[in-house]
């Protein structure tokens, strides 16, 4: 067998009709640009904290639109807030200020 080095991600079952969305509500009405993301993964594959640490912008933007809050807190301070991401966004999405107002939220929403 060839490894060719990722795996499949584990199958888990998220009800959305229980998910707290506050946080991506939140987010959207002081940056639209959040619900322009159709994660498409150019953040990800430039981004340098993901190089260092499992840290992906992609995963954060899913963990929030899931309702997993206290996941996207901690992701969030993995951010190197550097802006690679924001140049090569094919929707124009402000990853790092998102990324800052998702720190920020951490102190109002206390998961």
């Amino acid at each position: 067998m060839i490894d060719f080095g990722y795996t499949p991600m584990p199958i888990t079952v998220h009800n959305m009709d229980k998910a707290d969305l506050s946080l991506a509500k939140w987010l959207a009405e002081r940056d639209e640009t959040f619900n322009h993301c159709i994660s498409c993964g150019s953040c990800a594959a430039t981004c340098t904290a993901g190089k260092f640490t499992d840290f992906s912008f992609r995963e954060l933007t899913h963990s929030i639109r899931r309702g997993e809050i206290s996941k996207a807190f901690s992701e969030s301070e993995k951010c190197m807030l550097c802006g690679k991401c924001i140049l090569v966004c094919p929707r124009n999405v402000n990853t790092r200020n998102i990324v800052m107002l998702i720190r920020k939220a951490n102190q109002i929403f206390k998961p």
